[in-house]
């Protein structure tokens, strides 16, 4: 997938059209993470093509579940090298997004990718999912709260659902084959306040390879004492 093909794919499946502005910040994204990349590990995937639909797109496919428009706050949990959050800061300016990751390197690369694309939309904290969680002024407070490829769905509730407010949505980005994680995650959603409301089933528009977007409402609040202590979702799954 070329740069032109990424833009009218995104169109034509995502209802988003790309101003010129916004191809230059994917292209420079796309510089940046490759320049990163030979110092330290960000991703596998670094042929500008896969980047592109595997990445970039596949990252946006999230608009295929929810409609960004309707939201102001995003949290993207274990962020990593930017994925979904920064196509979706790029595409949606009006979103309000909060990025946590607990490795300190990669938020320094976010830090560097935000400033270099003048996204003015985005706050970035170094910090683990279970504290974070616990923050009087983070908790049960952001509209969506996204993660993709980050742990199995029974823990990433207990990472996530703690930061969603009161019937606002969590978004999981899955590859394919989710019926059997969602099966293990209905005890751990249920005690954590959440209800899977919508299973959207995609594909990558070239390569034609599955993808699941999780849609879960939290239905009511989280109780207090999730997340546990670090390590321990982890370790030990509700």
């Amino acid at each position: 997938m070329n740069e032109q093909q990424f833009a009218q794919f995104v169109e034509r499946q995502l209802n988003i059209s790309l101003t010129e502005r916004e191809l230059k910040q994917f292209a420079l994204y796309y510089e940046e993470l490759i320049t990163w990349n030979e110092k330290m590990n960000l991703t596998a995937i670094t042929e500008k093509a896969a980047v592109y639909e595997k990445h970039f797109f596949d990252s946006l496919s999230a608009a295929l579940a929810v409609s960004f428009h309707e939201f102001e706050t995003l949290c993207d949990v274990g962020a990593g090298a930017g994925f979904p959050s920064i196509p979706l800061a790029i595409c949606f300016p009006h979103l309000r997004i909060t990025v946590v990751d607990s490795l300190k390197k990669r938020i320094t690369f976010l830090e560097h990718v935000i400033n270099k694309l003048g996204l003015s939309n985005v706050a970035l904290f170094h910090e683990r999912a279970e504290t974070f969680g616990h923050q009087k002024n983070m908790r049960e407070t952001f509209d969506i709260v996204t993660a993709r490829a980050v742990a199995k769905l029974s823990v990433l509730s207990e990472y996530c659902l703690p930061l969603v407010k009161l019937h606002g949505m969590f978004l999981v980005l899955k590859g394919p084959k989710v019926s059997e994680e969602v099966n293990e995650a209905s005890r751990a959603l249920k005690m954590l306040g959440g209800k899977i409301v919508k299973v959207v089933e995609t594909k990558l528009p070239v390569e034609q390879s599955e993808r699941n977007i999780l849609v879960i409402e939290k239905m009511k609040p989280t109780p207090k004492k999730y997340p546990r202590k670090p390590g321990i979702p982890n370790k030990e799954p509700l």
